[in-house]
């Protein structure tokens, strides 16, 4: 397993690993993560494999993955060597309303907060963990320019945000002069390709990574599903997480999502490897995907998602998944098409669109 192949996320000048390993699993506060233990073994199997880049959040486990995320970086003095990741914008504290959101009074609370978790004094990378619906961009946006200024973040991320949203923060950001958007942390997969219509566009004409997050569907396309049971296979997990409306489409898949499914599974054999692995490889070499978020609870999960980085997919097995899973063309993506542009745009002529 070898993890030692980086790249610049964005253009922040981050290097860091195409797998980020994600910590939403280290604590059993949930019902579904692992212990301190199972913590420290994927841990320790994901640096020691070269891997660089720990992604958590102020909300997993109550606090309990940022806490065992510091605990461990400081074990093994790793705090130079690694991109240290965390996210804000969720409410940690039931009936005071400032206690999430993205404002200041709450930005400036939850980075504290977190700190002291982590145990250190800055993060790599603050992510605003999704769009609250009513801050302005110019109050969070400027914040956290502050905050980059005086040493306590050392680039900003969007998770969960609308496309419009994200380019007009960057857009603001370059006319005042703020801390520019690194990269952009969405939910990206063979089942769910939603942002291929907006955000892939516009993070690759903005300098914004985009880091994908859920490339498993929950589990859907791991091959632990099957069409007579809605139940991850040994875990019960789903019956645990029935209160989390991101888990519906993983419930009741549709027909559609079921051939996807089928499609993985069929490519998978043909190629002697896991789905898993089928379906990261899809990710990530999708143009425009920096990267991928991985939330193992096992050392053969995490082995099993390394190996994707070298599985190169036949063509012909990645057009077969690509039409598959094809996004249904919606208003006005049809206009786009390459047969619209030639008849109602070029004339009917051959036009080459990009440089040669």
């Amino acid at each position: 397993m070898n993890l030692r192949d980086y790249l610049v996320l964005g253009r922040s000048g981050l290097r860091v690993s195409r797998l980020a390993l994600g910590t939403m699993t280290f604590g059993t506060e949930w019902g579904w993560g692992i212990d301190e233990a199972a913590a420290r073994s994927l841990f320790d199997r994901y640096v020691e494999c070269g891997g660089n880049f720990v992604d958590t959040a102020d909300v997993y486990t109550g606090g309990t993955s940022e806490t065992w995320v510091g605990k461990l970086v400081k074990e093994r003095r790793l705090r130079d060597k690694l991109v240290l990741a965390t996210k804000f914008s969720f409410n940690v504290e039931a009936g005071n309303p400032n206690a999430g959101g993205n404002g200041r009074k709450n930005l400036y609370r939850a980075l504290d907060a977190s700190l002291r978790r982590l145990g250190t004094d800055y993060v790599d990378l603050y992510w605003v963990h999704c769009w609250d619906m009513s801050t302005s961009i110019e109050e969070v946006a400027s914040t956290l320019t502050d905050l980059v200024r005086a040493g306590k973040v050392r680039a900003i991320g969007l998770s969960d945000v609308p496309a419009w949203y994200a380019a007009r923060w960057q857009t603001l950001a370059e006319r005042h002069g703020w801390e520019k958007i690194a990269a952009l942390q969405l939910e990206y997969s063979l089942v769910e390709r939603s942002i291929e219509r907006e955000h892939i566009p516009m993070a690759r004409e903005l300098g914004m990574g985009v880091l994908a997050w859920g490339p498993l569907a929950g589990g859907l396309l791991s091959g632990k599903y099957t069409r007579e049971t809605t139940e991850i296979a040994g875990s019960g997990r789903l019956d645990r997480m029935k209160g989390n409306p991101l888990v519906a489409a993983r419930t009741a898949p549709s027909e559609a999502r079921w051939q996807t499914v089928l499609a993985v599974k069929a490519v998978a054999e043909e190629l002697g490897c896991s789905a898993a692995e089928v379906a990261l490889a899809w990710i990530l070499g999708r143009p425009g995907t920096s990267g991928a978020l991985i939330g193992a609870t096992k050392i053969d999960q995490l082995d099993g998602s390394s190996r994707a980085l070298a599985l190169v997919l036949p063509e012909e097995a990645r057009r077969r998944l690509d039409e598959v899973s094809a996004l249904d063309v919606v208003h006005p993506y049809g206009h786009f098409r390459e047969t619209f542009q030639k008849s109602m745009i070029d004339g009917g002529d051959n036009v080459q669109r990009t440089a040669p």
